[in-house]
């Protein structure tokens, strides 16, 4: 088993801002609203909720803890309401809460399955609700009604969903990756085995709805276009690794703007690429622990990540420049002023970003 020795001594190395008051167990999950800097992470300590507003002041990011709800179990999913009034959390005590956090009114059950629920996500163009549950199945909710408006039959439980309508991808158990065109919910419209040779742990649907990436436990992301004559395009490429040393892929986000995304794993490590070109854009140090979840904020200037058990939640600065590809700083990195794309390719070459590799 690898240790992380001498680096277990500076857990925050790229001089991430750590927010008030984290979780002093796990996270398991990070929302950003829809419509301001508030943030959302759901956790294994006393199965708790817990929400952040995130203020920004030139380079310096700051966090005001804002308010909890508890579940009964550990706490595994989060999402917002695309008006950013409301929260819905899902986990271990089979149900998904909604909080009208705005209001201040109190969280009320609005699903349940018959086993832990692993995900969940608001589709504010049907106004439903979706969650995935390992009880093997997938279910429609409108949170008006106590029923659910549809239960898809899933081939195993469900690891992992992602939503830009009308594609969903539903990744479950036994690398079986689910297309659905929401625009006929009851009726799959795809199934995929992961590119992937292991276990499935993320994946995140193209801006474009073209397609979508998919991240496993061994260290791989594979990158999938949905139509048949595109397949050419598709090809997987290595990430997260230290030599002989292989880490899961815990999180894929793609930038709300450029479009570039980010991957997150268990090295401690999060990463910023560019599938289009092929390319890193960005490599920032390892921290002293793995990183279980990511999440960019509603325009992609604030990047949020969370380090395992004891360090909590941290927010990380995103710069861009008018050729509107990313460039990314922090308080130990140098702010990278681009102005035409030869000069992002010679910046990209001196950082040492690489392309991909696509065995």
């Amino acid at each position: 088993m690898s240790t992380f020795g001498a680096a277990a001594a500076n857990h925050n190395p790229n001089k991430s801002f750590e927010v008030l008051q984290p979780p002093s167990d796990s996270v398991s999950s990070l929302s950003f609203s829809p419509k301001a800097n508030i943030l959302v992470a759901t956790s294994w300590d006393n199965q708790q909720v817990r929400c952040w507003e995130i203020s920004r002041n030139g380079t310096a990011v700051a966090s005001t803890p804002k308010a909890s709800i508890t579940h009964d179990q550990p706490v595994l999913c989060s999402t917002w309401k695309d008006d950013g009034t409301t929260v819905f959390s899902g986990g271990c005590d089979k149900q998904v809460k909604m909080w009208p956090l705005l209001s201040g009114g109190q969280p009320m059950t609005v699903a349940m399955h018959d086993a832990p629920i692993k995900e969940v996500a608001w589709i504010p163009e049907m106004n439903l609700l979706v969650t995935g549950s390992w009880d093997k199945t997938l279910k429609y909710w409108d949170t008006r009604q106590p029923n659910p408006v549809h239960t898809q039959q899933l081939p195993d439980r469900c690891y992992a969903l992602t939503v830009k309508y009308p594609l969903m991808v539903v990744g479950t158990a036994d690398r079986n990756l689910i297309v659905f065109n929401l625009q006929n919910p009851q009726t799959e419209y795809k199934r995929v085995v992961s590119p992937l040779k292991y276990q499935t742990r993320c994946v995140a649907a193209f801006p474009d709805q073209q397609g979508f990436l998919v991240g496993s436990i061994e260290g791989r992301v594979g990158v999938h276009h949905l139509d048949d004559g595109q397949q050419n395009k598709n090809f997987t490429f290595k990430c997260h690794r230290d030599g002989s040393e292989i880490y899961s892929v815990n999180s894929l986000n793609f930038h709300p703007i450029h479009h570039t995304f980010a991957t997150a794993g268990s090295d401690g490590a999060f990463n910023f690429w560019d599938k289009d070109s092929k390319q890193r854009l960005k490599a920032m140090s390892r921290c002293s622990q793995p990183i279980p979840c990511s999440t960019f904020n509603n325009d992609g200037s604030i990047f949020a990540y969370s380090v395992f058990v004891m360090t909590g939640v941290r927010v990380l600065k995103i710069t861009t420049h008018q050729q509107q590809r990313p460039t990314f700083s922090c308080t130990c990195l140098r702010n990278l002023k681009l102005k035409a794309s030869h000069e992002l390719e010679q910046v990209v070459e001196s950082e040492g970003c690489f392309w991909l590799e696509n065995d």
